[in-house]
């Protein structure tokens, strides 16, 4: 045989075990790898990107548009619900004929189909998604169902709907499932059906898809309450490992806000994440949320807002260094100008902010990507109306949160000129 061939193929190969598969995202130190180079991107969210299609052919033309408009913009990566669980009256969560588990152990195919419809476009595209498995909160049923089904009761839900809100009674409920062992058992169902699925439109295994770069265990993972932490992180190592047992050509992350999810100590934070199956670490940076603005013009604090961003970041970018592993920015947001809910209201700040995050990540070569909160596409906020009610168009803004309030609108042209600008740059 040839000695130049015999050399090329052991160049193949080596390649193939430093970079892994063609079309794979994997990791190398600090670098997302994506075809033997590194892989850095704007991305955005889009939970609802798989329930598009289960809406008829209207659907599956509003999301064939969408991702063709992400696609011109050079946003091609994309964080996605896999599905959500539990039937509930709870009027601000994904509708009872949207969710995927409606009861333990029993799924909805017509919602899997949505999800193979989703990834067969982006594989297409060139495009890939990260999705997350459960959530923590209550817009789309998340680990609160696996208690309610266990014999728990009902999760404590925010005061317009009965009379009350405690912060302590929800983290009390929350906490409870990391010691509830049939839950965590369901749970584990649940994710075992989803990796061993084989797409109805393709026939690519979800684990052999391409198209998908990343597992997340659940978003925005808290342990709620101190006592909870060690049977926290023992859950989220033993899921780690259940997924990577299943699918070893993807990568895994945990979903996780940050320091401010670990409710205690940075270090539940730096556990979490130094786990052998845990190929990179995720932050999530709500400015309004965390109270680093009151004022509803925003601009009276924009300072805080950049000055507590940026320490949040940097001290988040020593700890993946210190793991020598990727960090991304999976979700930030900041609402419209005056707090108007209406595409028609201006986005200064946020264009501002968006431009300070996405600077973030040209500077430090630690952070791997950004996917900012959210694309809203072609939906738009009913007049009169703030939050979602069944039927009503999907966007950015899920159930229980002012509808517009952190959307991006594909007429947002200020803010997509933003994107389109650091696009260029970190490519």
């Amino acid at each position: 045989m040839n000695k130049s061939f015999i050399f090329f193929i052991i160049c193949l190969l080596t390649c193939f075990s430093v970079f892994g598969q063609q079309g794979f995202v994997t990791v190398n130190g600090t670098q997302l790898i994506l075809n033997g180079k590194p892989y850095r991107y704007i991305g955005t969210n889009y939970w609802y990107g798989g329930l598009l299609a289960t809406n008829g052919e209207s659907g599956k033309k509003r999301l064939k548009t969408e991702l063709d408009f992400l696609k011109q913009q050079g946003v091609t990566n994309l964080r996605v619900m896999v599905g959500a669980e539990g039937l509930s009256t709870y009027p601000y969560r994904t509708p009872n004929e949207k969710v995927l588990e409606p009861e333990a152990g029993k799924f909805n195919e017509n919602i899997m189909e949505g999800l193979d419809y989703l990834l067969n476009e982006l594989g297409k595209r060139n495009m890939k998604a990260v999705l997350h498995f459960t959530n923590t909160w209550e817009w789309s049923g998340g680990i609160a169902e696996y208690l309610k089904w266990n014999g728990y009761g009902e999760q404590p839900y925010p005061k317009s709907l009965n009379g009350y809100y405690s912060w302590d009674k929800l983290r009390e409920y929350i906490a409870q499932f990391y010691t509830c062992k049939p839950c965590m058992d369901e749970l584990d169902t649940y994710i075992r059906y989803v990796l061993n699925r084989t797409n109805s439109l393709n026939g690519k295994k979800y684990t052999a898809d391409p198209a998908i770069m990343a597992w997340e265990i659940i978003n925005e993972p808290r342990p709620m309450e101190q006592t909870a932490v060690p049977a926290f992180e023992q859950w989220m190592s033993h899921v780690a490992a259940l997924v990577k047992s299943i699918d070893k050509n993807h990568l895994l992350t945990t979903g996780s806000e940050g320091d401010i999810a670990s409710d205690f100590d940075l270090s539940v934070y730096e556990k979490i994440h130094a786990d052998k199956n845990i190929d990179y670490l995720t932050i999530h940076i709500w400015p309004k949320n965390w109270g680093w603005f009151k004022d509803t013009s925003i601009r009276k604090s924009y300072k805080t807002i950049l000055d507590s961003a940026g320490k949040d970041i940097k001290k988040h970018l020593e700890i993946a260094h210190r793991l020598n592993k990727p960090l991304v920015i999976e979700e930030f947001g900041l609402p419209r100008d005056l707090h108007v809910y209406s595409p028609s209201a201006t986005t200064v700040n946020r264009d501002k902010f968006y431009s300070f995050i996405f600077n973030e990540v040209l500077t430090h070569s630690g952070i791997a990507g950004c996917n900012f909160w959210a694309f809203a596409g072609t939906a738009r906020p009913i007049p009169g109306q703030t939050f979602w009610k069944d039927g009503d168009e999907f966007m950015g803004d899920p159930g229980g949160e002012e509808q517009g309030l952190n959307s991006v609108f594909d007429i947002d042209n200020t803010t997509w000129a933003v994107v389109a600008k650091y696009v260029r740059k970190i490519e």
